[in-house]
């Protein structure tokens, strides 16, 4: 067989699914049921997980609303020439391909320079499904934050919440700075273990108008307890995105949704329409309830590389984002391995302990969008990991992590420390 023949199915194998070979847990997250969407009540769990986290709003019973793809699609063409990605992972080396056979991946897209290298999606998925994020809804909302600054619709990041979100005035969150809540810095303690008890689970079900709840601005104002002074440690919070929603609407004028549209997804050339899921309340879920597309989480998280740039355009201005993704530019508690025993943390961005500035939208169940700037290489999966969160070791998150090192070094990345 000749070179060019070669070259050619290797390409051609790079950007199709794989053979139809049986995927992990398949019938457990729904393949015999044609990976059903459930509704309210049930979309969470398995076997709905598949069909609900790639088109939330087909759900029976869940709110969302619509954000329009731009008239013109920005160009996301696929490379020339194949890539061959391999990474190590517990003293064993695998391939791409390997990984996809290994673990519960709905879809995975990596790119380098802008152009396409790999793009696959798995449990019947297809280029069209909008994605749920979870947790990297939040680096969304903090893009917003950004272009609300630029636009003077917020006066300063050291503003407290309730100069704007009157609803919280009186209350400890109202009293925290925006700048502090993009960090997740309040010193608040609010409980986010994933088990159903604790105080995500209180704010998910108020947003949802579940009976007793009361309110999400109820569950907001009940957070009064403390771990620490406002402004000296990262704690992981996700009303402290919620409070940064209410923050938007308020100073604005204007929902989430409209402000994606307007600064987000028409500016970066979105190909398909997206949703953020919205409460009883009206508000969009900002902490994490946004859907889209895996091409177009690539389009914005290339924006985002680019410095707020598409093309000639500014859309976002560019020292906000080095301030919300530049290890360098965090107070010295919030840098990596100092924030967390690994990861530092920007304005709502994760920071890696990299020589070289990477940066990463995380959400619980295996959602990710890994970006290494300089070297122009990043990776978009989504995932149906069965835990939400906890051990490193206990979770896909330890081999995830493996697969990102060998994309950097199979593309040409740096992955020094």
């Amino acid at each position: 067989m000749n070179k060019p023949l070669i070259n050619t199915l290797l390409l051609a194998m790079a950007f199709t699914a794989l053979p139809s070979l049986a995927e992990p847990d398949e019938e457990r997250l729904g393949k015999p049921q044609n990976y059903p969407v459930g509704n309210a009540n049930t979309w969470y769990g398995n076997p709905n997980r598949v069909g609900a986290w790639s088109a939330l709003h087909t759900v029976p019973g869940i709110r969302t609303r619509l954000i329009s793809r731009a008239a013109e699609s920005k160009p996301l063409p696929k490379a020339s020439q194949p890539e061959a990605i391999s990474y190590r992972y517990r003293n064993l080396n695998y391939t791409l391909a390997e990984y996809l056979e290994r673990q519960r991946a709905t879809g995975l897209l990596v790119l380098k320079n802008g152009e396409i290298v790999a793009e696959h999606y798995r449990y019947g998925r297809k280029d069209d499904a909008r994605f749920l994020s979870f947790s990297m809804a939040k680096s969304v909302t903090a893009l917003l934050v950004g272009a609300a600054l630029e636009r003077g619709s917020i006066a300063s990041l050291d503003d407290p919440a309730d100069k704007y979100a009157k609803a919280l005035a009186g209350s400890p969150y109202g009293a925290t700075t925006i700048r502090q809540l993009l960090r997740m810095s309040s010193g608040l303690t609010f409980t986010e273990r994933y088990d159903g008890s604790d105080d995500i689970a209180r704010l998910s079900r108020a947003s949802g108008g579940v009976a007793g709840a009361g309110s999400a601005v109820d569950v907001l104002r009940s957070i009064t307890d403390r771990h620490s002074p406002a402004g000296q440690k990262f704690v992981y919070a996700s009303a402290e995105t919620d409070v940064l929603g209410r923050i938007l609407t308020a100073a604005t004028g204007k929902n989430i949704g409209d402000l994606t549209r307007d600064w987000l997804w028409q500016p970066i050339g979105a190909e398909h329409d997206a949703y953020w899921r919205i409460g009883t309340d009206g508000q969009e879920q900002a902490y994490g309830a946004f859907n889209a597309s895996l091409r177009d989480w690539a389009r914005l998280g290339l924006m985002v590389a680019n410095d707020g740039k598409v093309g000639d355009m500014q859309v976002l201005p560019r020292d906000y984002l080095l301030d919300a993704t530049d290890p360098a530019r965090q107070p010295d508690a919030l840098k990596p391995r100092k924030a967390t025993p690994y990861f530092g943390y920007g304005y709502q961005f994760w920071l890696f302990p990299m020589q070289e500035r990477t940066f990463a939208m995380l959400g619980i169940h295996g959602q990710t969008l890994f970006v290494q700037p300089a070297t122009g290489i990043m990776m978009v999966m989504t995932s149906v990991w069965e835990a939400a969160s906890g051990r490193q070791d206990a979770l896909p998150s330890e081999e995830r992590d493996a697969l990102w090192r060998g994309v950097l070094r199979s593309l040409g990345g740096n992955t020094a420390e």
